[in-house]
């Protein structure tokens, strides 16, 4: 599919996504049939049948930043099983403390790291998520990542649908006063057990989505990260090193790309990141597009951020596409004590 094309799917997308129709949806009722009986072999190849393990990560991280009276910055993770750290055995491995700590030491604050985020969630749960986190008005979090996505194309949810509950997810805590990152879609179709006609269907559907979820969050005042290709590659060449002992969710070093690629936008959000690269670079192909195709250009490219630019333009809304570079993140570290909510 064409970025032109991606562009057009996903705006119809989101177009029922704010209009309240159902849309198109993440597969064509042709494929049903044979992609239930991928499913079920690829459930049966999937895991290790043991129950979820998520490390318990929530705490105060970059504690040797410390200044009297300077207040720490806040960090919450919105989303699945991705957001939460599935399938790394550590605190640190997760991507909420790697992420914390990577911005503590940007920021040279503490960062509190909370993570509201369900393993198994699809995007309907991000009402709950949203509420629980901004249950305290005195504790609003500065930033607020999600990660969602995946399991909307495992169960076939409408796409409309779940982009309308990231939307809203997005507006409620724009409205809060939080800055919103969101990590769209992963890139299903990377999944090892997954074989055609599946693998190439969970594609399409995984970049339809992801290109409708840059539409819905920057339209609310969020910024999004693709993480599709930027995982979909280094997967499929180094399975045994990216995905964790159960062959679907990250490991560490999965885990360690995904927030590298993140960590710039989340600095950026809070104004930390140097202005100047703040600027479109046209060596690196960034620049001012219209919404729908900045979101299919993301879709198909390792870490590509988009966020609004001018509300609007010839073509609707315009955005401003920037690949931005990686940064390694430090060693997490964090205090016993998990900060209150």
């Amino acid at each position: 599919m064409t970025s032109m094309s991606r562009a057009r799917v996903a705006r119809r997308i989101a177009a029922g996504a704010a209009y309240g129709g159902g849309g198109i949806g993440l597969v064509g009722a042709a494929a049903v049939g044979v992609l239930l009986a991928e499913v079920q072999l690829v459930k049966r190849q999937v895991g290790n049948g043991e129950p979820p393990h998520v490390p318990q990560a929530e705490g105060r991280y970059g504690h040797v930043y410390t200044t009297p009276d300077e207040p720490h910055l806040r960090l919450t993770m919105l989303g699945d099983s991705t957001a939460a750290g599935q399938g790394v055995h550590r605190a640190g491995q997760t991507p909420g403390a790697l992420l914390a700590s990577g911005l503590a030491a940007v920021a040279e604050r503490p960062v509190d790291l909370r993570n509201v985020a369900l393993p198994g969630a699809t995007s309907d749960d991000l009402d709950r998520q949203v509420a629980l986190t901004l249950a305290n008005p005195a504790r609003v979090p500065d930033v607020c990542v999600i990660m969602i996505g995946a399991n909307d194309v495992t169960h076939r949810m409408s796409a409309a649908l779940s982009v309308r509950h990231l939307s809203s997810a997005v507006r409620r805590l724009r409205t809060a006063g939080a800055e919103v990152v969101v990590g769209t879609c992963p890139d299903l179709g990377t999944v090892e057990q997954v074989q055609q006609p599946l693998r190439w269907l969970a594609r399409r559907a995984s970049r339809q989505l992801a290109a409708a979820q840059t539409i819905g969050a920057v339209e609310q005042g969020g910024r999004t990260v693709s993480l599709g290709d930027l995982l979909g590659p280094e997967f499929a060449a180094n399975p045994r090193e990216l995905f964790g002992p159960d062959n679907y969710h990250p490991s560490a070093e999965g885990y360690a790309t995904a927030a590298m690629a993140i960590l710039p936008t989340v600095c950026a959000a809070l104004g930390l990141w140097p202005a100047e690269e703040d600027r479109p670079d046209a060596s690196r192909r960034e620049g001012f597009l219209p919404v729908a195709r900045a979101a299919a250009e993301a879709a198909s490219e390792a870490g590509t951020e988009v966020t609004a630019a001018l509300s609007t333009g010839p073509k609707g809304p315009w955005a401003l596409l920037k690949r931005r570079r990686r940064r390694r993140v430090p060693e997490p570290e964090r205090t016993p004590a998990t900060p209150s909510t």
